[in-house]
């Protein structure tokens, strides 16, 4: 078990480019790895009693450090083998043709992520689906919700090297 450590009175930041201090960085690190672990392990984990352990938790899930908690899901696992990288560039960029498209992202589970990319194309989509034909359906029913797409260019991932939530904090 790691010694106990004293608690600074000012955990978080009070700026974005402020970092966070030593403590803050451990329990996001334990959370990262295990956000099942209860308040007594956590403690234990980062060698800080439960009570003040429980407030650093709470005061970084309320600064918005700590935006949420999730399970991972395999996607292959659940009959989503097939995951696209489209890139997307519109015809116009004024405001009623960004918040359209940015809305009907929205409106699509199988749209896991979309970025605003430099480059090319003006979004990247990350899209986990059943197979091709699902995705081809997908794309059509897309589009036909989105004006203002000017071209859709997809790669087709063939196998993942690489996948993780966990943020760096060094």
């Amino acid at each position: 078990m790691l010694s106990k450590v004293s608690t600074p009175s000012r955990p978080l930041p009070s700026t974005p480019e402020e970092p966070l201090d030593r403590m803050s960085v451990r329990i996001l690190d334990a959370l990262q790895e295990d956000g099942r672990m209860s308040v007594q392990a956590l403690s234990e984990r980062v060698g800080l009693s439960p009570a003040p352990c429980w407030r650093r938790v709470r005061a970084l899930e309320e600064s918005g450090v700590i935006s949420r908690y999730t399970a991972v899901v395999d996607p292959a696992r659940v009959g989503l083998s097939a995951c696209m990288l489209t890139q997307i560039s519109l015809d116009r960029h004024n405001e009623a043709a960004v918040e359209s498209f940015e809305q009907a992202v929205q409106e699509f589970p199988e749209i896991l992520e979309c970025f605003v990319v430099t480059g090319d194309a003006d979004y990247l989509l990350k899209i986990v689906v059943r197979d091709n034909a699902a995705f081809e359906a997908l794309l059509q029913k897309f589009l036909a919700r989105v004006k203002w797409v000017r071209q859709a260019r997809t790669s087709v991932a063939l196998r993942q090297v690489k996948s993780v939530t966990r943020v760096p904090l060094d």
